[in-house]
């Protein structure tokens, strides 16, 4: 995409995407970090109507991406957005498509259960709704990831609200972009990986920002300088729909469902030497 569009996903705001001229085109382009803000621009270039919407076989590059076993420079995601109405924004709506999106994942595995029954994973469909301040409340010495995997030894299945904003210790849960989730009515999908024994992100998803939340947390970021980008102009005057979306992770469904203990065993990427050995040593062997 035109890197002056302002549509890549900032991430946390520091990573690098990759970049590249197009002579014959005369401008410089980006591989995407996600299609978050894409998505929504794509939504109003075809006129999709409220409760209608798309999703797209998502393939990224996260160059600064911190790798490991559940973490790679390449991003294979299922991104979907739909429209909804002013009135949908809210919690509620919000907690009806985790649940119908929890609901199809687990009847996803049930059936590929019955076509390779030598598969035993078994997933929760009943979702345990948490924000990130009760989520600290509970667990105010432990780092973020140890609070989710403490609160997914206890329920299995977790969706995460509420992640971008400060908490009341002056920490963020996680890191979100400013402009494109609104960090009130936002979550992760969280679900037990009984191989590693932990919590396992399956998704990313919330409700959109409109123009007040973007206003609020493009200031609150101290990102005041993207209003002039032709997307933050476009949503801070009106013009973009109100969606919501999110991605589901392809390589993390694979490794949840087959059973696997490294990204690198579902998707080809690049690893370090001695990552490689490592794994070739306990019988792991990476694409």
């Amino acid at each position: 995409m035109d890197e002056n569009s302002g549509l890549n996903d900032n991430l946390n705001g520091v990573e690098r995407p990759v970049s590249f001229d197009i002579p014959d085109v005369g401008t410089n382009a980006q591989v995407v970090h996600s299609l978050a803000k894409w998505k929504r621009l794509a939504l109003k270039r075809y006129d999709f109507k409220v409760g209608k919407g798309l999703f797209t076989d998502m393939n990224a590059i996260r160059r600064d991406e911190e790798v490991d076993n559940l973490h790679s420079v390449y991003v294979d995601q299922w991104d979907w957005e739909k429209v909804i109405a002013r009135e949908d924004r809210n919690t509620d709506y919000l907690k009806r498509t985790v649940r119908d999106i929890v609901g199809a994942v687990c009847e996803t595995n049930d059936a590929l259960g019955v076509a390779f029954p030598s598969l035993h994973t078994k997933l929760d469909r009943e979702v345990f709704f948490i924000t990130t301040q009760e989520l600290e409340d509970m667990y105010p010495d432990k780092t973020p990831k140890e609070r989710e995997n403490e609160i997914l030894r206890q329920h299995h299945t977790v969706f995460l609200m509420q992640i971008g904003g400060k908490l009341r210790s002056g920490e963020k849960h996680d890191g979100r972009a400013p402009d494109y989730d609104d960090w009130a009515l936002n979550g992760d999908i969280l679900m037990w990986n009984p191989i590693l024994e932990r919590s396992f992100e399956i998704s990313s998803m919330g409700i959109r920002v409109d123009e007040a939340s973007m206003d609020y947390q493009l200031h609150k970021r101290g990102c005041d300088d993207r209003r002039e980008l032709p997307f933050h102009k476009m949503l801070l005057s009106g013009q973009l729909p109100l969606t919501i979306g999110g991605g589901i992770g392809q390589s993390r469904l694979c490794m949840l469902m087959i059973g696997t203990c490294h990204i690198g065993e579902v998707q080809a990427s690049l690893w370090d030497k001695a990552t490689v050995d490592g794994c070739a040593a306990h019988g792991v062997m990476l694409l």
